[in-house]
């Protein structure tokens, strides 16, 4: 996948005092059009969140915080990833951004809420926006959704996606061995490795929805293996198979959200 371009992603800058702690009473002004937006993710994963962004938005700028010391975070605990996030989120305020887009799914579905109670600025997650792009795209109102063992133990996707049609049927698949594939690079179409792991998964997934038309690439690191899971699911399945990648539903999210709030660039960057 080609990098964003760099001139319009700013990564965060360290403030002097390091990351904000939870509830360290610092005030911020009400945010303005001509400030960037804030993405953070557990590590590269979020730079498809980034790169669907600049796309739908070339005008804006992003400060892009990508905690790769902490990855993953889909083995860890709902309050560890609700800490990580809170911490995460309110560094990328210190950089004055006016919108936090939460390019991780596992922290979505940990810290969306709270994180829309406590922060001065919108607030986006994954979940919500992938669902929706999945509910209109299936035919056979079979969906299935992959992502880690957090984000699939929480039963977000299963809401979000019955919220938008409570008559869809979900299945579920936690993946836990992707996110470290994907960070090594072995993301190639047809690595071998990254082809087993996807396969034993699929398969599984399989066996359990053969009648699915629509998978959820439930993880922001998921796109960057999306030829190798296209592919695999063509063959396991027989018919052809709908991914979507939050990536570009967040993109669109975002568009709205900036439009609803007045707060889109006023200027293109030069």
């Amino acid at each position: 996948m080609p990098a964003p371009d760099s001139s319009s992603i700013a990564p965060a800058t360290r403030d002097p005092q390091g990351p904000p702690a939870d509830g360290d009473g610092v005030a911020f002004a009400p945010p303005l059009a001509t400030q960037a937006i804030g993405v953070f993710d557990s590590g590269v994963g979020g730079l498809t969140v980034a790169r669907a962004v600049l796309a739908r938005l070339p005008g804006e700028r992003l400060v892009y915080l990508g905690d790769t010391a902490r990855v993953p975070y889909g083995m860890r605990s709902a309050q560890t990833v609700l800490r990580y996030s809170r911490n995460a989120a309110r560094f990328l305020l210190h950089n004055t951004v006016k919108l936090v887009l939460i390019a991780c799914n596992t922290a979505s579905a940990a810290a969306l809420d709270e994180l829309r109670a406590e922060l001065p600025v919108g607030v986006l997650g994954a979940v919500e926006p992938g669902a929706a792009a999945a509910a209109a795209a299936t035919h056979s109102a079979v969906v299935g959704v992959i992502g880690t063992l957090a984000t699939v133990r929480s039963g977000a996707y299963e809401r979000a996606l019955l919220a938008q049609n409570p008559a869809l049927k979900v299945h579920t698949a936690a993946c836990p061995l992707l996110v470290p594939l994907i960070e090594e690079g072995w993301t190639a179409e047809h690595d071998p490795v990254s082809e087993l792991v996807v396969r034993r998964y699929l398969t599984e997934l399989r066996q359990r929805a053969p009648a699915l038309d629509t998978l959820v690439l439930g993880c922001t690191h998921y796109p960057l293996l999306a030829p190798l899971l296209q592919r695999v699911a063509g063959e396991l399945w027989g018919h052809p198979i709908a991914l979507v990648d939050s990536a570009q539903a967040m993109a669109e999210a975002a568009a709205a959200e900036l439009a609803r709030r007045q707060l889109l660039s006023p200027d293109p960057l030069p």
